[in-house]
Formats: C-alpha cells, sequence, structure tokens
C-alpha cells in the first residue's frame, strides 16, 4: 500500500467495477474501488515486492502444514488479489499484499471479505498514518479477523518490524452520546523486531512460525 503519486490521467471520482475493466490493465491495476470512489494506489519499491513475496510464501508453508494436520481445513495464501468487500457486486474492494482466505470450492471464483481470514500491508517509507488508518478501517468494517502490518526499515533493504492485529468487535466505554468514528477495530496481539532474536510467531488463524532468515533481502 503506497502513497498516489502525480501523473495519474483524469478519470471519475467514482467508477463502477464494469468501467473500471474498460481501462488499460496498466491504469486499472493501480485503482481500488472504496464504494465506487476510485482510490490510486501504486506498487512499492523492489523491496517492497520482495518481502511480500517472502512473507507470502512463508505463511503459505505453515498453511499447507496445517491443513496436512486437519484435511477439514483447506487455506489459500496469496498476495495483491482483489477482496470484494459485498456479498454482492465488485465496486468495493481493496488489495491487500498479501492474504490468506479460505478454499472457494472452485477455480476463479472472487475473494469476498467473508471468505477471507487474513490480510496484511507491506509499508512503504512513504506511507502516511492517515492512509494506513483508511485502509486498515476498511479491512475492520470488512469483519476479516486478522491484519498484519510490515514495516520497512527507510535507508535499509530489510523488514524491521511485523505486527499483527486482532479485530475487536467490543465497544469502548465512552461519556454519553458519544460514538466510536470506527464501531470495530484492530488490536494489536503480536509484534516482532527483526533483531536477530526469535521469529514471527503466532497460532492464529493457523499456527504460523516464520524465521527471520527466511525474509531476509
Amino acid at each position: 500500500m503506497s502513497l498516489p503519486e502525480i501523473g495519474y490521467p483524469d478519470l471519475p471520482e467514482r467508477m463502477t467495477w464494469e468501467e473500471l475493466a474498460e481501462l488499460p490493465e496498466e491504469i486499472a491495476g493501480e485503482i481500488e474501488l472504496w464504494e465506487g470512489r476510485v482510490v490510486w494506489v501504486r506498487r512499492g519499491p523492489g523491496e517492497h515486492q520482495i518481502f511480500m513475496r517472502r512473507l507470502t510464501n512463508e505463511i503459505e508453508r505453515c498453511a499447507r502444514t496445517d491443513m496436512s494436520a486437519d484435511p477439514q481445513r483447506c487455506w489459500v495464501a496469496n498476495f495483491e488479489t482483489n477482496v470484494f468487500l459485498g456479498e454482492t457486486g465488485k465496486s468495493d474492494y481493496v488489495t491487500p499484499d498479501f492474504l490468506v482466505h479460505r478454499c472457494l470450492g472452485g477455480a476463479y471464483r472472487d475473494v469476498r471479505a467473508a471468505d477471507t481470514v487474513l490480510v496484511g500491508e507491506v509499508l512503504s517509507p512513504s506511507n502516511t498514518p492517515a492512509l494506513q488508518r483508511a485502509k486498515r478501517a476498511r479491512y475492520a468494517k470488512a469483519g476479516i479477523p486478522w491484519y498484519w502490518e510490515v514495516t520497512l526499515e527507510p535507508d535499509v533493504g530489510v523488514i524491521a518490524l511485523v505486527a499483527a492485529y486482532g479485530l475487536d468487535t467490543g465497544h469502548s466505554h465512552l461519556p454519553d452520546g458519544v460514538s466510536p468514528l470506527y464501531p470495530v477495530d484492530y488490536r494489536l496481539v503480536g509484534q516482532w523486531i527483526n533483531d536477530g532474536g526469535e521469529s514471527i510467531s503466532i497460532a492464529y488463524p493457523f499456527p504460523i512460525e516464520v524465521p527471520w532468515s527466511a525474509l531476509a533481502f
């Protein structure tokens, strides 16, 4: 997930999925639709793509281990895949850097938020807190139970930090008449600093154990 940059073509503020599909792929691939509103995104630097791919590969390895232990479970780990946020329609979606969803029962089917158990973003140095919060809020509102953020060192090609968040559907205790901006949000449940120490290790949505050495540039 990265900041928009100057030089994008002039498009309507709002579009449908069908209208988006008429655009050239090199343009459509840099757009997300947030309830029909055009949101420009761009691919991160080469390091962003490398770490996204390596982390996805490690999560997929852990998913396969979990499935081999219990054939009733079926997971798909992927990256840069559209997640459609409604039960129907395709004009409201986000594209996480990496994700895990349940098997869909067939090929070439759309991934819906209800199918998705984990989404994650590799944050490039140019990301702003406002953009991070906005996209994270969309994942939470859609009910996706697990959200990860991967922070890169700004001047060195390494991952600095991996943070895992679980969806909290409770309500804060606020003064009478005050309601939270986001009724549901994520709470930090795990954080791993790349200091040569322990691996990334969490039990949900299935046991994930990733050594830092597997993510080295």
